[in-house]
């Protein structure tokens, strides 16, 4: 009998965002686990919260929105028709997301008088021989008094019953800073660190980039150059099956 495949390899150094500031602030043990996952990728379905990410993106855009539309979606998700129980899952950990946001709205906070944008595409960037993926949810920009152009992104982040360590939340925002300098496309736009924003939906806290960002990504950097060089000896989990 052919056993199932159980997992995917990645051959050339690959991390997303939200993995880079995870490994960055994680004992050495949990680094070396989110480095073989991103190598080894599991075939096993995994829940993705795609559509709550989208109806709070659209919410924090709309000029005037009604926390009633939100709560609307989680119900739809919830009595939504499913296939199977991975769908039921699906649904269900989409509503909860969304239902944690609308607990946490009014503790989140976010600049005030910002242009808030759909975010567009989201392009890797390579960093370190690493290709690096990002997740955007929202694009922010402002004008200075003097007209200047100051651009930022917002990224969400959400895990069931557990809060977003700080220092997680710090690197993900420093990163984000960096990767709009390299991905802009706007003429003379900066980005701002008080602009470049990870929101933890469980614990309705926001993490502005700081100010030492640029360093802070020099070091992210740095981490990808060490990934890259030991991608190749990273061996695959016990009993995974290609």
């Amino acid at each position: 009998m052919i056993e199932q495949k159980t997992h995917r390899l990645v051959e050339r150094p690959q991390i997303s965002a939200r993995f880079l500031a995870d490994y960055m602030s994680s004992s050495p043990i949990k680094r070396r686990s989110i480095i073989t996952g991103c190598k080894y990728q599991s075939l096993a379905r995994v829940v993705q919260h795609d559509e709550a990410k989208q109806s709070i993106s659209k919410f924090l855009r709309t000029e005037n929105p009604q926390i009633s539309d939100l709560k609307n979606t989680a119900n739809k998700l919830r009595s939504r028709l499913a296939d199977d129980d991975f769908e039921r899952d699906l649904y269900d950990h989409n509503a909860d997301y969304i239902d944690q946001f609308v607990k946490k709205v009014d503790e989140i906070e976010l600049p005030l008088d910002v242009e808030r944008l759909v975010p567009g595409k989201s392009p890797s960037i390579t960093l370190g021989n690493v290709k690096v993926t990002a997740d955007i949810q929202m694009r922010l920009r402002r004008l200075t008094k003097t007209n200047k152009v100051k651009i930022g992104a917002l990224m969400l982040r959400y895990s069931k019953g557990k809060a977003l360590k700080p220092e997680t939340g710090v690197w993900q925002s420093a990163f984000l800073m960096g990767y709009l300098g390299l991905t802009s496309t706007e003429e003379g736009a900066e980005p701002e660190h008080k602009l470049c924003i990870t929101v933890d939906i469980y614990g309705g806290v926001s993490y502005c980039a700081p100010t030492d960002s640029l360093t802070k990504f020099k070091h992210l950097e740095a981490e990808c150059l060490g990934i890259a060089e030991r991608w190749d000896k990273i061996p695959p989990p016990p009993k995974a099956i290609f």
